[in-house]
């Protein structure tokens, strides 16, 4: 199967998703807002069709499109984590759909914002590298947007899209420096042109990790997150929570790995400072917070900051222990936006964090539930969060960066302050009116995402040897 001269096998997943997001497109298109709830549950059907043929590519690697789209285990790893994060926001959209908002185009911006993921993760140059990035982009800004009668979700979209466009231009203009001073724009071509301390290569750098910096959330490039995530719908601000970061972290980690590898020490001061600047504030500003989803928007920025430890390691292990972050980061955020989206009273979504109140006495196991995934996000053992920083912390201490680790670990502690405070106002604040009912999709993407974070320790091993076999395909 080739075109022009290209083998179009390594791309499948991503041309079967793409046609099936324009067959959607016209299908909604033809026959109106009532097919909302069909194009959505197709839509879930065809973003687990992709993975199954991402899973189902040959072994080893495949490059395409003269060696600018890479498919190896990494690409695998992670397409199948960004699918995953993008089918159960799907899921997790549904009472949203059918209630507040019937927009069939809705899930059709989601299906295209993960193709731009999965572009982005097999992305073995810069121009493959930007076109990814653009259409993630592009369809996140649409969608921060897409409930227009709310004042909130068009403004969050608005400062989404400036100040993602400022971030695409800084990238853009890091990648043309880095392509004046290499005369390459392959990642494989500036690993063997960028071996000396080149100053106008070391600036095109800076430039392409800003904007890189802007996609993860990380410090000082974070502006957005919290207005965004208050703003946007609470089923979009759950979809900007996870499978976008998984893309933005691959790419990030590939960038560095495989095109800076003779600069190391370089840009790992650049890394070292974001993981600590967005460690401290995800911990320090989430203290004050009243709403639930403004709190998640620094508790994200936090696990950015923890996740880079693995990558400032510049290591095979440390490019594991961000694999194995990244997932369990992903199964905690959809688990616990599972609950902030059950949370209504009267037909109205509930968002402060004094609504929790007494939760325990009202819905015990709701209760249970959250104050799990609280404990696993602050890090506490023996739940799945405490092995995600286990591993990137690990893999700092072995790459000789310990006061990048002992900072990782106080600030741990300080961010423990706020979840724990949560699971106070559950357990010994006086019930307020029991909530609704939860809808049956919620509890069981709760139900799933609960057991994977409580039972990780009896059996971490397919996961963690996923993510060695994938960390090892990059080096």
């Amino acid at each position: 199967m080739t075109f022009a001269g290209y083998s179009l096998l390594p791309v499948l997943p991503e041309l079967v998703l793409a046609a099936g997001a324009m067959a959607l497109l016209m299908l909604g298109a033809f026959r109106g807002q009532q097919t909302t709830a069909l194009v959505t549950g197709l839509a879930v059907v065809l973003l687990v069709i992709t993975g199954a043929l991402v899973l189902w590519l040959p072994g080893g690697k495949l490059t395409t499109f003269g060696g600018s789209f890479i498919v190896d285990d990494y690409a695998r790893f992670l397409k199948v984590l960004a699918l995953l994060g993008s089918g159960v926001t799907l899921i997790l959209s549904r009472a949203y759909l059918a209630e507040q908002a019937k927009i069939f185009e809705y899930a059709i911006l989601v299906m295209l914002s993960t193709v731009g993921m999965m572009v982005l993760i097999s992305a073995a140059d810069l121009i493959m590298l930007y076109l990814g990035l653009e259409l993630m982009s592009l369809a996140l800004y649409v969608v921060a947007a897409s409930h227009r009668d709310d004042a909130k979700s068009t403004e969050a979209g608005l400062k989404y899209f400036v100040l993602g466009a400022l971030s695409s231009g800084m990238l853009l203009y890091g990648a043309s420096l880095i392509y004046g001073f290499t005369g390459t724009v392959s990642f494989a071509g500036i690993a063997a042109e960028a071996k000396g301390g080149n100053v106008g290569l070391l600036f095109g750098l800076v430039f392409l990790l800003v904007g890189l910096c802007f996609k993860v959330s990380a410090v000082p490039f974070h502006m957005w997150t919290p207005d965004v995530y208050e703003g946007a719908p609470t089923p979009v601000t759950a979809f900007f929570a996870s499978a976008p970061k998984v893309a933005a972290l691959a790419v990030f980690t590939r960038v560095a790995l495989t095109a800076f590898p003779g600069i190391v020490p370089q840009w790992q001061q650049i890394i070292v400072f974001v993981s600590i600047a967005s460690m401290a504030l995800g911990s320090f500003a989430a203290i004050g917070q009243k709403n639930i989803k403004r709190l998640m928007a620094y508790s994200s920025i936090g696990h950015m900051g923890f996740a880079l430890v693995g990558l400032a390691a510049g290591t095979e292990q440390g490019a594991q222990g961000v694999l194995v972050y990244i997932a369990i980061y992903v199964a905690m955020t959809l688990g616990t936006f599972a609950i902030i989206l059950a949370m209504k009273r009267n037909g109205r979504a509930v968002e402060t964090i004094s609504d929790f109140s007494g939760l325990s006495r009202t819905n015990p196991m709701l209760a249970f539930f959250f104050a799990m995934f609280l404990f696993s996000l602050a890090g506490i053992p023996p739940l799945a969060g405490f092995f995600a920083k286990f591993y990137v912390f690990l893999a700092a201490i072995k790459a000789g960066l310990f006061t990048l680790a002992v900072i990782g670990v106080v600030t741990s502690v300080v961010g423990a302050f706020y979840y724990l405070t949560i699971v106070k106002v559950m357990y010994f604040d006086e019930p307020k009116e029991a909530m609704e009912p939860m809808r049956l999709e919620l509890r069981v993407v709760l139900a799933f995402a609960g057991l994977f974070t409580i039972l990780f320790f009896v059996y971490p091993a397919p996961l963690v040897n996923a993510a060695a076999a994938a960390a090892k395909s990059l080096f």
